[in-house]
């Protein structure tokens, strides 16, 4: 197809009836490597050409018109996710400096409203933070950072009005409720107040968007902030915090595969920052401080990590063991108390919490009551407590927030997530199982169903999964899957390589050139749960956002055949010219994640592979929901809508191919919580209206 077709105005407009819009083509051409490839929609990263615009608002035109007849579909499901929350709600309080810190929701209001009372009996309920007030008149808001300053009396936080996650930081006195002139953009919403409470520090981006320089601000003060410390190598990023201990403030520059920490006493911001240790190639250090030391959870001789620990007042010196590595058992965090240590693991595909009683030496991991769980960890402000906050759920089990007392051993639930429209999880069944992938490694896979279950390949299923960066995508709760559930569907994720379910391992065989072991893996689990006869290929639906995006089109382009349905939320979709492309966000930090197809040529080579945009073919593609945002800074609004506009193009079946792009946001999508749950509906309608009914066999 070489003649440019013109775009209707709307979907309706098309002639002979409805039609998709047709992107015209215009031929950019590029040559890597001896390589050369013809890109025909390389003009839609031209958001200043109207005819981008024009096309986007003609692809969700005709997304509008095609699910059209769903949305009645789409009410019913919206009034029932919205029937699952409540509505008017409040976290468990959490103590820090004297007061009770909470966040309160209400009926009809999209956002939350931090709050905080006296720790006393009585005391009344202070509004620190109302997020509704401060979105009025936004499209779009999100606020980060949100940080009480040491003496309580000041709270800073950051705010993105379009979902570029690019922040202004305000100041607000806490004792007259004034928000203060101090206003700084550009910044990536990170904040880490000094002991003296009267500064603060805070991180801004460079013109990729990469988190590069800390500065020093003094509340109210007319003088130019003070650069602190800017990072020169755009592999890195960095980020500043404040120790629980509020001993330190800590500066971390980190790529992919590489870190480095630098400290200061907080009570001594305007002191230079020393280095913990300095950076090699391929180590990794986090840093927690207690009394004279440092903590730090390394993988310095040790894959899955261990820790050890250095003395404050010169941490070049040798470190102690405190926890030394194995290799069945992955360190991922570890948290410091006054009195004891919590360290965060993960064994055999779980994750694991082990409390370590300093003075008595004794350790102990906390118990769990399920075979399949999920654990998060809380802030847990306060440093002198024995006391340690978890989040504990899992796929039939709805969050209940724990109080775990280090020293009795004991658990308090001190809530539970409510359903207001009912939820028996007797009802519900899950299970993990164990695919067989094409190099013989066992791939998790977790399952949570409606009983009774008959394994006849009648049930439609939705399997989910990520698998990039290191990140797990462990099983909890989630209401919405009920309204899938409670049609009949099993849903699923599958723990593919590329997360660190199994460990740093697990990671480091799905990244780089080993990437396809991601997407081989997933399609193994697919394949197996049709052989076991958990569903069948025409019953399938699949779906991942952002790099999970990635391992949907991966999959889509490599057996189409397998999936009745596809939902690829932002998807990272044109790897090639985006990891050639070093001006873009993420481009360079992300060279450990891909690979540099600049300078490697086997790079190059190895990601052109894969990637979705580059391997779209005249075939017969499953049905396709594209979602994108205008304002995203991580996988940039062109991505989704330049595959869009190739399969579009190679498309050779009639199923259903799709682009929704949301004008005024970025990554996430929607901001306000009702207006994500319109979102969640729609997915859903579309997965439900693609999805045949049962039938018999």
């Amino acid at each position: 197809m070489n003649t440019p077709a013109t775009i209707p105005a709307s979907a309706q407009d098309a002639p002979a009836g409805p039609t998709p819009p047709i992107a015209p083509q215009r031929a950019h051409v590029t040559t890597v490597h001896g390589d050369t490839r013809v890109d025909q929609y390389f003009w839609l990263r031209d958001r200043e050409d109207p005819a981008v615009l024009e096309y986007l608002r003609a692809e969700n035109a005709w997304t509008d018109l095609v699910m059209a007849p769903t949305r009645e579909l789409q009410e019913t499901l919206y009034r029932e996710l919205l029937g699952r929350i409540q509505e008017t709600d409040l976290t468990v309080p959490e103590l820090e400096g004297g007061w009770l810190y909470y966040i309160r929701t209400e009926e009809g209001k999209q956002y939350p409203i931090v709050c905080r009372r006296r720790d006393a009996e009585g005391s009344p309920e202070a509004v620190i933070l109302d997020q509704n007030a401060r979105a009025a008149r936004q499209g779009y808001y999100r606020a980060a950072g949100v940080t009480v300053s040491p003496d309580q009396q000041r709270l800073a936080w950051g705010e993105d009005t379009s979902g570029s996650e690019e922040f202004v930081i305000h100041v607000k006195d806490l004792a007259t409720g004034a928000v203060l002139s101090d206003a700084i953009p550009g910044t990536s919403g990170n904040i880490a107040w000094a002991a003296d409470s009267n500064t603060l520090f805070y991180v801004t981006l460079d013109p990729a968007h990469r988190p590069y320089r800390v500065w020093r601000h003094t509340v109210g003060a007319s003088a130019a902030d003070a650069l602190v410390y800017e990072e020169s190598d755009a592999a890195f990023w960095v980020g500043v915090e404040l120790t629980k201990s509020r001993a330190f403030l800590l500066i971390e520059s980190a790529s992919h595969a590489t870190s480095e920490t630098r400290y200061v006493p907080a009570d001594r911001p305007d002191a230079p920052f020393r280095l913990v240790r300095p950076r090699t190639p391929g180590i990794e250090y986090d840093v927690t401080h207690r009394g004279d030391r440092f903590y730090l959870v390394t993988n310095k001789g040790a894959r899955n990590f261990q820790l050890v620990s250095v003395p404050t007042s010169d941490p070049s010196t040798s470190w102690q063991v405190v926890i030394p590595p194995t290799e069945s058992i992955k360190l991922d965090a570890v948290e410091a108390f006054a009195g004891h240590l919590v360290v965060y693991e993960r064994e055999g595909g779980l994750p694991q919490v082990r409390i370590i009683d300093i003075d008595g030496g004794m350790s102990h991991r906390v118990a769990f009551p399920e075979p399949v769980y999920s654990v998060r960890r809380h802030g847990n402000p306060e440093w002198n407590s024995r006391i340690v906050r978890i989040t504990y759920t899992s796929l039939v089990t709805p969050a209940s927030v724990i109080d775990y007392d280090m020293d009795a051993r004991t658990w308090t639930v001190r809530k539970e997530q409510v359903i207001p429209s009912g939820y028996d999880r007797t009802l519900y069944r899950s299970a993990r199982l164990r695919a067989t992938a094409p190099d013989g490694v066992q791939v998790p896979v977790s399952l949570v169903w409606k009983e009774p279950l008959e394994r006849n390949g009648q049930r439609p299923m939705y399997l989910q999964a990520y698998g990039s960066y290191g990140i797990n995508f462990d099983p909890s709760f989630s209401s919405h899957y009920l309204s899938l559930l409670d049609r009949g569907f099993i849903v699923g994720i599958a723990h593919v390589r590329g997360g660190e379910e199994m460990g740093r391992r697990w990671y480091d065989d799905g990244k780089q050139k080993k990437k396809r072991n991601t997407f081989t893996d997933f399609i193994a689990c697919a394949e197996h749960l049709v052989a076991q006869r958990y569903t069948s290929s025409d019953r399938l639906a699949i779906t991942g956002g952002s790099a999970g995006g990635l391992l949907m089109g991966a999959v889509t382009s490599m057996r189409p055949d397998l999936f009745a349905t596809v939902v690829a939320d932002v998807p990272f979709v044109d790897v090639v010219n985006t990891m050639l492309d070093p001006t873009l966000p993420l481009t360079v930090i992300e060279y450990d994640e891909w690979g540099n197809p600049t300078d490697d040529e086997s790079a190059y080579r190895y990601i052109l592979s894969y990637s979705p945009y580059d391997n779209v073919v005249p075939k017969a593609y499953p049905n396709l929901l594209v979602t994108a945002g205008l304002n995203d800074p991580r996988v940039a609004y062109w991505e989704p809508a330049k595959w869009t506009a190739k399969l579009r193009e190679c498309q050779t079946g009639h199923n259903r191919l799709l682009l929704r792009t949301n004008m005024g946001a970025g990554h996430a999508g929607a901001s306000g919580r009702y207006d994500y749950l319109k979102e969640v509906a729609f997915r859903y309608a579309f997965v439900l209206d693609t999805i045949p009914e049962k039938r018999e066999r």
